[in-house]
């Protein structure tokens, strides 16, 4: 049976693995733009079969083909935006339940994504359609009606009768989550900004500082701080009734879903839009999907709404993973020693300061009766000052527990300094300092 199968022409087979997919297609050709036609069923629809098609033909070698490449490269651009706007739909529909503020300028800002990847959809379909025609694959001549994609909203919702305890939370994972959406945060922060990039500054940063690869790593840990929370901290995550718990995982549950969105975009842009090519028809097949699909208007939406967006919700969301982390910490108190012969001049307070700030949770450098706060290097700059003029030669850090085991560890070899201030190498538990 199976040989019978591999029988099969690559004509009769493109006609099978295309016959859905073009079906899709002529729906939406013949839809136009009526509101509504594009619901997370119809992406899903778009998405299967446009994978599937994109398969066999790789597999077959369409991608050096000069009669087929088009028909594959119309195929991969379905299959990408259709999933960019499948995780903008879900954005969207998400939305209400979703507690990270004040929402009217994110949700203006996503309906436009959301129409300019509609739009694109709708421009591919009628060259798809005539591709098909030009290779002689048959288009079905029955066609798919609106009751065929519903949206997944209705005006019920179940009752809501499991409930988290919060008395059962585990601390333990409830920390190291706020501790990494702090860290995922910070690593974040070098492709932040305020204002929004005009068309030659976005060519300046993607691909060389934004670009799939780097989306989708953090992507990964956004969805690895989800996949967490869910499991360990709250099943579900939606309707958790902790206030700052559902906050958090607010924030970082619209962050994982830009992340995919810009991926997905990313990823077209950079495989099948950005010029590298250097055959001509590689060049020709760029340029006619380049004008149906506006690489600029692509970018901004990229750029200028999804990491935008992403690095908004990732800070606003800080304030929250702070006080979810210092009211679950395990809280400790240490007394050290201070660096020998230079105090606490700027080496050894920034590799303090580090420390702290890499766990995340609240340390106190106490001198005396006075507080320092020790993810500050300017605070323990003034600590140390108020400890050479009162020639204290011990000072207490309480707080996090785990950041407290560090410092301890640091102070064991003199705050990574020799007595003549040249740094030592540090212990292995501090390679993170590196």
């Amino acid at each position: 049976m199976n040989a019978n199968a591999c029988d099969i022409s690559f004509r009769e087979k493109v006609r099978i693995f295309s016959h859905d997919y073009l079906k899709s297609c002529r729906y939406i050709a013949v839809q136009g733009t009526a509101g509504g036609m594009f619901t997370k069923r119809l992406y899903s629809q778009l998405i299967a079969t446009s994978q599937v098609l994109e398969d066999f033909l790789d597999f077959h070698g369409a991608k050096h083909s000069e009669e087929w490449f088009l028909y594959r490269e119309l195929t991969a651009a379905i299959r990408h935006i259709s999933l960019g706007a499948y995780s903008q739909k879900h954005i969207l529909n998400r939305l209400i339940f979703y507690d990270v503020g004040d929402t009217k300028h994110f949700r203006r800002a996503g309906e436009k994504t959301q129409e300019f990847l509609n739009q694109a959809l709708i421009k591919l379909t009628p060259d798809i359609l005539a591709e098909a025609k030009r290779l002689e694959i048959p288009c079905p001549q029955e066609v798919y009606q609106p009751e065929d994609f519903p949206g997944i909203t209705t005006n019920e919702m179940l009752a809501y009768d499991i409930d988290d305890q919060l008395a059962d939370i585990q601390k333990k994972q409830t920390v190291k989550i706020a501790s990494e959406f702090l860290d995922i945060a910070a690593h974040l922060e070098h492709m932040c900004f305020y204002e929004p990039y005009d068309y030659e500054g976005m060519m300046a940063i993607v691909p060389s500082k934004v670009n799939e690869v780097e989306v989708r790593q953090f992507e990964m840990l956004v969805h690895n701080l989800q996949s967490s929370f869910d499991t360990y901290v709250m099943h579900g995550g939606r309707r958790v009734s902790d206030v700052k718990l559902r906050a958090l995982r607010s924030h970082f549950s619209v962050v994982f879903h830009l992340f995919q969105l810009m991926g997905r975009l990313l990823h077209f842009y950079e495989r099948h839009l950005l010029e590298v090519g250097y055959k001509d028809t590689y060049r020709r097949v760029r340029d006619r999907l380049a004008g149906l699909i506006d690489p600029a208007g692509l970018l901004d939406r990229t750029v200028n709404y999804g990491l935008y967006y992403a690095c908004h919700f990732l800070n606003s969301g800080r304030e929250t993973a702070r006080e979810i982390l210092n009211e679950n910490i395990e809280r400790g108190q240490i007394q050290v020693g201070i660096p020998m012969k230079l105090g606490f001049h700027s080496r050894p307070s920034l590799l303090v300061a580090k420390i702290v700030q890499h766990y995340g949770g609240e340390v106190i450098l106490r001198v005396g009766e006075d507080k320092f706060d020790a993810s500050s290097v300017l605070d323990i700059q003034w600590a140390g000052g108020k400890i050479q003029k009162e020639e204290v030669s011990e000072v207490v850090f309480e707080g996090d527990l785990r950041a407290l085991k560090d410092i301890e560890i640091l102070a064991s070899v003199n705050y990574g300094e020799d007595t003549m201030g040249k740094g030592v190498p540090l212990p292995q538990a501090l390679k993170y300092l590196r």
